[in-house]
């Protein structure tokens, strides 16, 4: 089985994007959920103040 070298560095390529664009999104779920856990401590931590 033959396989040309343009069709070879295409397919590396390709993966390496896709790739890319998962870790990506996971890491920009990840700083958005530990924003969000910021927020609700900070909003947890005020009501406990007041009561």
């Amino acid at each position: 089985m033959k396989v040309s070298l343009g069709l070879l560095i295409f397919w590396c390529l390709l993966s390496g994007l896709v790739l890319y664009v998962i870790i990506e999104t996971a890491v920009r779920r990840a700083i958005d959920s530990s924003r969000l856990t910021e927020k609700i401590d900070k909003i947890l931590n005020e009501k406990n103040k007041r009561d």
